[in-house]
């Protein structure tokens, strides 16, 4: 027995010649496995593309609900504030309004509630129905949000 019999010599598939016969064939190998796949990350990203596009709508159409939400809660604080020092409900819900410019007064409804005189407290609460504005995502949310804020101040007018 020959030491290059054992060692895989020349003939045998450790040898020089069945190395490179085997790195060629991993080579063909590689090339046939990527023209089978030519093709496949834009397929991947077409059918993910719209369920990225839906959320990233939606993640918006609620940052809009959140907005809204703050705009009230400083409509009716700014609402509380001009009830707290005149008698005026028509200038408390002028005062609401000029606060929330960017809602619809048309479903903007303020509430003032007034006990006693000076000293007591007054409470404004302030409703407003959101409307979906998002094209695309009408079906994650209901047609409308009902939000509401309310804020409540000592009567400072005699």
């Amino acid at each position: 027995m020959r030491s290059s019999d054992v060692a895989g010599g020349a003939g045998g598939a450790g040898g020089a010649g069945g190395g490179a016969r085997l790195r060629q064939a991993v080579r063909i190998g590689l090339v046939l496995a990527r023209r089978g796949e030519r093709g496949s990350a834009a397929l991947e990203f077409a059918m993910v593309l719209p369920i990225l596009l839906v959320v990233t709508l939606g993640l918006v159409q609620a940052g809009l609900f959140v907005r809204d939400q703050l705009v009230l809660v400083e409509a009716a604080r700014a609402g509380a504030r001009e009830a707290s020092v005149t008698a005026d409900d028509d200038a408390v819900r002028a005062a609401v309004g000029r606060s929330a410019a960017v809602l619809s007064t048309a479903d903007l409804s303020v509430e003032v509630d007034r006990t006693g005189q000076q000293g007591q407290p007054v409470s404004v609460r302030v409703a407003y129905t959101d409307p979906v504005v998002v094209p695309v995502v009408g079906w994650l949310f209901p047609s409308s949000v009902d939000l509401s804020a309310s804020a409540t101040m000592r009567q400072e007018y005699r």
